[in-house]
C-alpha cells in the first residue's frame, strides 16, 4: 500500500505546475492552507476553515467507489454533499495525515481515514491520498484517492 501511495503522489506531481508556480514562498503558503484544512476536530470544522480558501468554482472529486463518489462544484455543494453527509452518517470520522508533498501549485496529503458508521456501529480504517491544486491562494481542485473497500464493509 505504501508503494501505491508513493506512485499516486509521484503521478500527481509529475503533471507539472499549471502556472509554473515554483516559487518557494507560494509553496509554503499553499502547504499552510492545505494543512489548516486538517487541523480541526471534525470534518465540518475543517470544511469551515477551507471555505475562505476555495475559489467560487472549486471542483471537488470524491473517488469512484467511495460512498460520497462524485464531482461537486462550489463550496455550498461540498459543504452539503461531503462535510454534511460525513457528519450525519459517520461518528469520529477523521483523516490522520502522515505527510505532505508540496510542489508549486500542488499539495498532496497522504494518510489514513477512520471512523464508525452510525447505522452499523462498525469501525473502519482506509488508506487515502488527497491531491490539492491552488491558484493565487485559492483552492481550485481537490481529488481523493482511497481504498474504499474497508469503508463499504463498515456500512454493511
Amino acid at each position: 500500500m505504501r508503494k501505491f501511495i508513493m506512485i499516486l503522489t509521484s503521478l500527481a506531481l509529475l503533471g507539472g505546475c499549471d502556472n509554473a508556480q515554483n516559487d518557494e514562498q507560494l509553496t509554503v503558503t499553499n502547504l499552510t492552507i492545505v494543512k489548516g484544512g486538517y487541523e480541526g476536530k471534525t470534518s465540518a470544522e475543517n470544511g469551515r476553515h477551507l471555505k475562505k480558501y476555495v475559489s467560487d468554482k472549486v471542483q471537488w472529486i470524491e473517488a469512484a467507489g467511495f460512498p460520497l463518489a462524485g464531482t461537486y462544484v462550489g463550496y455550498e455543494a461540498i459543504e452539503k454533499q461531503v462535510f454534511g453527509r460525513l457528519a450525519e452518517y459517520w461518528q469520529d470520522y477523521r483523516f490522520d495525515v502522515e505527510g505532505y508533498v508540496a510542489d508549486g501549485n500542488k499539495v498532496v496529503a497522504y494518510g489514513t481515514y477512520s471512523g464508525v458508521y452510525r447505522a452499523t456501529n462498525k469501525a473502519f480504517s482506509a488508506r487515502v491520498v488527497h491531491v490539492w491544486k491552488l491558484d493565487n491562494g485559492k483552492i481550485t481542485h481537490f481529488e481523493q484517492f482511497v481504498d474504499s473497500v474497508p469503508v463499504i464493509n463498515a456500512m454493511k
